[in-house]
């Protein structure tokens, strides 16, 4: 018997420390007395790991079904939106796709008001985005589909405040999981330090592990008894390098996401850039290169860098934007996945969701939507019945969880395998054939709206991957482009009014200052 349990034995329960004031938390502090012994919980107790934004989505999925939430955290949580120690991808341009902000609405409604309240923008798509894809330039199409761009540390303050407003979610800072308790046959808790450096015992009918990518799950399942699940990793090598500017006047609203995307299939590095507009009027612009052709954090490289990618009009567009950060670089961006849903073993009161079932390569923007729909696979799962302890609801969720995971994971790996010096399974006869596939869809969606259409419902996570393969999406992709592609950057004319605006200042500017007779 452990030094903790005898303990509780003899001098009574003991308890987490309560959470803190500040953290949105209220009302007393989970009991610890069950989990010691592998007793399962008399309550309906569920406990989060994590207090990300995947944690605090699986929180609000959980809490009608629960007397109580507990998230544990293990860092200190910004009241305000600001950045966080474990999160060091939070600088970089994220996208919430209208599949990922659809989910977390329907956890957490006015999620999305509450976020363009704070600044946020609600990008249309294709309308509002100019992009170079690897076939050539997208034309705006019509509407049919949506991204909200903000700071990650803005999204994330967003759906915390949600969460705490929730009057069964406790949230626990400070607090490091050391394992789980229970047995191959079902999770009964978690053993955590807290703040003070006590180990304690907390008990749950069900435990997420919504930890991101730095989960223990693999090695906690080990000491279950639970046989290793398969893993795979592809790693194109990619490095993101950002910096934040203040957008040009009149270019603070209503402006396009603008992105150079690189060619997988190049022997060349793959290089890329991307001008997302957040709040606060500025521009967060991300850079990235994959082997041979990395960033760096070196603040005189960024802009001459941006020009060096397949077409330079983020480069031309920063000239006039002013510098509000220095450079800030982020190299882990392997994709790597865990089949937990092939587990042949799998504990009950046990699910996993996020980045700690899989992470992807950022550039494609979907760790956060994939996350969100992890979340609402939970929701569904407890929505059929049940309850916590219902039988096989653990591995019915983490199959769930399994659909969005894939259709990100296929995305990804698909086009990143591609790349110089990519790390990974080779791609088989199979797997070229599908890129070829998807390469000739990508140059269609170009100059058809059909094709646009599917690849843009996709990406987003609003539909499956087979929607790439419909009759009419196949008739169209055999067609090819049915109109010109276009040469440039499909820029407005009010797009580009801010910068004649401030090309006729600066010669004003310059006129007035040159000597008399010059």
């Amino acid at each position: 018997m452990s030094e903790t349990t005898s303990r509780e034995q003899s001098s009574g329960p003991r308890r987490i420390p309560a959470p803190h004031p500040a953290s949105g938390a209220t009302g007393p502090a989970p009991d610890a007395a069950a989990a010691g012994n592998g007793t399962p919980p008399t309550r309906r107790e569920a406990v989060v790991i994590g207090g990300g934004l995947a944690g605090m989505l699986a929180a609000a999925a959980l809490a009608p079904y629960a007397d109580r939430v507990t998230v544990i955290e293990r860092d200190t949580l910004p009241r305000t939106p600001g950045s966080r120690a474990f999160l060091p991808q939070a600088q970089h341009a994220h996208m919430l796709w209208s599949g990922g902000a659809d989910a977390i609405e329907a956890l957490l409604p006015g999620f999305s008001d509450r976020l363009l309240a704070a600044g946020a923008h609600r990008i249309p798509l294709t309308s509002g985005m100019v992009a170079l894809s690897p076939g050539g330039w997208y034309r705006r199409w019509r509407p049919t589909h949506h991204l909200l761009a903000a700071t990650r540390d803005l999204i994330d303050w967003a759906v915390r405040q949600e969460v705490a407003e929730l009057a069964t979610v406790r949230i626990v800072e400070d607090t490091r999981v050391l394992g789980l308790t229970g047995d191959r046959d079902r999770v009964t808790g978690l053993r955590v330090t807290t703040r003070d450096g006590a180990e304690e015992h907390l008990a749950a009918a069900l435990v997420v592990d919504a930890g991101g990518r730095g989960t223990r799950t693999p090695q906690w399942l080990r000491e279950l008894g639970v046989p290793p699940v398969r893993e795979e990793l592809v790693d194109s090598g990619l490095v993101y390098a950002s910096r934040l500017y203040q957008a040009p006047p009149g270019a603070e609203r209503g402006f396009p996401v603008v992105n150079v995307q690189a060619v997988p299939h190049d022997p060349r590095p793959g290089k890329g850039a991307v001008i997302m507009p957040v709040e606060g009027g500025r521009w967060l612009v991300t850079l990235s290169g994959t082997r041979g052709g990395q960033p760096t954090g070196d603040s005189a490289a960024f802009e001459p860098f941006a020009r060096s990618v397949r077409h330079p009009v983020v480069a031309e567009l920063l000239r006039y934007a002013t510098p509000l950060s220095g450079v800030t670089t982020f190299g882990h961006t392997a994709n790597r996945r865990r089949y937990y849903e092939k587990c042949r073993i799998w504990p009950e009161g046990y699910v996993v969701l996020g980045d700690a079932v899989a992470s992807y390569n950022p550039v494609y923007g979907h760790g956060m939507s994939v996350a969100a729909q992890g979340a609402r696979a939970l929701r569904r799962s407890l929505l059929e019945g049940g309850g916590l302890r219902a039988a096989g609801l653990a591995r019915r969720t983490q199959r769930a969880v399994a659909a969005p995971v894939s259709v990100a994971w296929d995305l990804a790996t698909g086009q990143d395998i591609f790349y110089p010096d990519a790390i990974g399974k080779r791609p088989g006869a199979a797997d070229k054939l599908l890129s070829r596939y998807v390469g000739r869809l990508v140059r269609t969606a170009t100059a058809d709206f059909v094709v646009a259409t599917a690849l843009t419902e996709v990406m987003t996570l609003s539909a499956p991957i087979t929607t790439l393969v419909r009759p009419r999406v196949l008739l169209h992709a055999l067609l090819g482009p049915r109109m010109p592609q276009l040469t440039g950057p499909p820029l407005t004319e009010r797009e580009l009014g801010f910068t004649r605006r401030t090309d006729r200042s600066d010669k004003e500017r310059t006129e007035k200052e040159q000597p008399a007779g010059t």
